[in-house]
């Protein structure tokens, strides 16, 4: 049974919102396992890694930096430089935050790179969705491997011309820029194609619309999605509802 577009988001995000609410250690790292197994299984782990890595290496830095080394309820001192300090409450509250946005970030790419682009766009069209506005939503989730994509193709194209990328900060730097002027000019061009492309297919267009594309939408899975919008809703309750008695 094919996966409707809605109910994969419905899964994603629901997962994304109780995981958050609930900032559990062993539940993160659990919706971490299960968004690597989807991915292994429907074959987008290799594009997965990367893009993860991108997004969440520099924000575990950044918690790293900030909460091991300046934890203010940090009582157990592993180390300290003057006022730096590194805690372990302080590793463990980075590793926790670590896990948490780890489990948002690859459960939602997970999504993104197992759904149906033309479903999802036929859908968002079918449920009063500007044209304009599902293609960008729709155009969003294949930006990245497009660039990504565009990227390779250049450096390959210059390293036919006799570039050569040598060892060293300064040389890799050099190259990037190299690199990043003839692609910022191939996206700013491929994006006024798709524009007139867009016209010429009367995406302005306001009035009645059909598709040709039909997703169908099974009664089971609209209970489900029903189901985790409420589950997500109760367990964003559940967290908030002590802080409002407590105040």
């Amino acid at each position: 049974m094919r996966v409707h577009p809605l109910t994969g988001l419905a899964v994603a995000g629901s997962t994304a919102v109780i995981t958050t609410a609930a900032a559990s250690l062993p539940l993160s790292l659990a919706v971490v396992a299960a968004a690597l197994g989807v991915s292994g299984v429907t074959g987008t782990l290799r594009r997965l890694l990367p893009a993860a890595a991108a997004v969440l290496v520099p924000l575990a830095m950044s918690l790293l930096m900030v909460h091991g080394l300046a934890f203010p309820e940090g009582s157990t001192v592993l180390a300290a430089w003057g006022p730096a300090r590194i805690t372990s409450e302080g590793l463990a509250f980075a590793a926790e935050r670590a896990s948490l946005l780890s489990a948002v970030v690859l459960v939602l790419l997970a999504w993104s790179f197992t759904v149906s682009i033309p479903d999802l766009v036929a859908v968002l069209s079918s449920r009063g969705v500007r044209g304009r506005l599902g293609f960008v939503a729709a155009s969003t989730l294949t930006l990245l491997p497009a660039i990504a994509d565009r990227a390779v193709r250049i450096r390959q194209a210059q390293e036919s011309r006799g570039l050569v990328v040598r060892r060293g900060l300064l040389h890799k730097v050099a190259a990037f820029r190299l690199q990043a002027v003839p692609l910022v000019l191939s996206l700013v061009d491929d994006a006024g194609t798709r524009a007139a492309a867009l016209e010429a297919r009367g995406f302005s267009s306001t009035g009645p619309r059909t598709n040709y594309r039909v997703v169908p939408d099974p009664a089971g899975q609209r209970l489900l999605r029903a189901v985790l919008v409420l589950a997500a809703a109760a367990a964003v309750a559940a967290r908030l509802w002590p802080a409002g008695t407590g105040g």
